[in-house]
């Protein structure tokens, strides 16, 4: 494994790399959505909450992976419709307002909730996922939760299989239906750890 550190919050230094790194991960499934790129990075650099995410870095200081989450206090890369608006215009906001929503914003008031975890192509395979997914547990329980939760894409079986290695288990599936066609992915899977 490579050494790195895992700390919580988000410098204000590493926003630009932290909002590419999580489009980088999860722009397949919301590129439709948020995209173009530089209006999908405008987007999550303005909505990233740097007190809801825990980061890696290398020795170097380098950003090579992050793990956002959702609590009570709110979550990593959530945003409003405001928001929506302010990057994409009224028109724009507002039908990737509705599509999110279709989508869901899931609350889990009794679990920890991990809201994307993501590495960097250079970094994968080094055991920096399963740092970060060992630093959010302990983050949970820290913070008072017995478990948490996270949803994976069925496109994703490499990440569902790192959640599986790391003691997490299936708890349901949802299908999107039609939003498939918007999204990319037929369902995801809802995944738990208890503490």
């Amino acid at each position: 494994m490579t050494p790195v550190s895992i700390r919580h919050g988000l410098p204000d230094h590493l926003r630009p790399q932290a909002a590419l790194l999580y489009w980088q991960a999860f722009g397949g499934k919301l590129g439709r959505v948020l995209g173009p790129e530089p209006l999908a990075l405008a987007y999550i650099g303005r909505v990233m909450r740097a007190d809801q995410c825990l980061v890696a870095l290398d020795p170097a200081d380098a950003l090579v992976g992050l793990a956002g989450f959702k609590t009570r206090h709110g979550s990593f890369a959530g945003g409003s419709e405001s928001d929506l608006r302010a990057i994409y215009g009224r028109i724009g906001g507002t039908w990737r307002a509705f599509a999110l929503h279709l989508l869901g914003h899931d609350t889990d008031s009794s679990r920890f909730l991990l809201d994307g975890l993501c590495v960097t192509p250079r970094a994968r395979g080094q055991g920096i996922g399963t740092a970060l997914l060992h630093a959010i547990m302990a983050q949970a329980r820290s913070s008072g939760y017995q478990s948490v939760r996270l949803d994976v894409v069925d496109t994703n079986p490499r990440a569902r299989a790192l959640y599986e290695r790391c003691g997490f288990v299936l708890d349901r599936t949802a299908g999107i239906g039609p939003l498939s066609l918007v999204f990319g992915f037929s369902a995801a899977h809802s995944m738990v750890r208890s503490l």
